[in-house]
């Protein structure tokens, strides 16, 4: 096992990052992050240089050692049976992979630097959240914009973290390829957007002043905003968007799951796109 280091006691020092993963996620971990299974770890390996260790079981090192070339020299690769990984992590969902990755910087999340890695010359679309607490919902979110092809997301500081293990996962590693933009003034980068960068705000939301989704024209910047399910948006977000969208269902149903409207709203601005196009 070339480039790799057996591990093959509980209490070896060198995997104790790894430890008591579910409770380090609540805790923070030191600007890292941890990502678990084949398929995450692979979109992971898109940007080595984020990597700050992995610890595998034998199997999984077999199958990806062709993959594991590519990491970095300075990156441990620690290879354990799957009961020692477990007994190490403190759960036994991970398949056989885990992960410890770089946070970006905080500079990186700004929304300064990742809307001016955008090009302004084609049509964007932003999708912006507030308030979104639950890790499967903030998983979908990131997955359902990967798929139909958003610029960035942009979240509010009440939103949770992004980068924590299960969001990741449901994310099926899409956290780690669509840019993101955590901001601390909400109200602030809403005018941003619309004044600066050119941005014409739709806020999903059902009440009076909504217009159907399928009715409304897509200005070229668009960016589609969020809001946490039960609360939603709050009049003061409302009050600064360009426009009121909502999505026609069934009265027995007030609302859809976040991620499931969020998914039909990038849907229908991605089929404008096409027929404009």
């Amino acid at each position: 096992m070339t480039r790799s280091c057996l591990i093959e006691s509980l209490d070896d020092p060198r995997v104790d990052a790894f430890r008591d993963v579910r409770d380090r996620d609540l805790r923070g971990r030191d600007g890292l992050f941890m990502a678990e299974s084949e398929l995450v770890l692979r979109r992971l390996l898109r940007q080595p240089e984020r990597l700050h260790s992995l610890l595998v079981s034998r199997e999984k090192w077999i199958r990806l050692e062709a993959s594991l070339e590519q990491v970095p020299e300075s990156v441990p690769i620690y290879v354990a049976d799957l009961d020692v990984i477990g007994e190490i992590a403190g759960f036994h969902v991970h398949r056989g992979v885990l992960a410890l990755g770089h946070r970006p910087p905080s500079h990186e999340m700004s929304l300064e630097h990742v809307l001016q890695e955008l090009d302004e010359s084609t049509p964007r679309t932003l999708l912006l959240a507030t308030g979104i607490t639950n890790v499967d919902n903030m998983g979908s979110l990131f997955r359902n914009a990967a798929a139909f092809g958003i610029d960035a997301i942009v979240l509010d500081g009440s939103c949770c973290d992004p980068l924590y293990r299960k969001s990741i996962r449901v994310s099926m590693g899409h956290v780690l390829g669509v840019p993101w933009a955590m901001t601390e003034d909400w109200a602030n980068s809403l005018d941003q957007l619309k004044s600066k960068w050119g941005f014409h705000l739709m806020a999903a939301e059902c009440e009076s002043r909504s217009r159907c989704v399928s009715t409304v024209e897509f200005p070229d910047h668009v960016g589609l905003i969020m809001g946490a399910e039960g609360a939603g948006l709050d009049e003061s977000t409302l009050s600064i968007c360009d426009s009121i969208i909502e999505i026609p269902m069934a009265r027995e149903v007030p609302s859809l799951n976040v991620a499931t409207a969020a998914a039909i709203l990038m849907w229908e601005r991605r089929r404008s796109l096409s027929v404009e196009g």
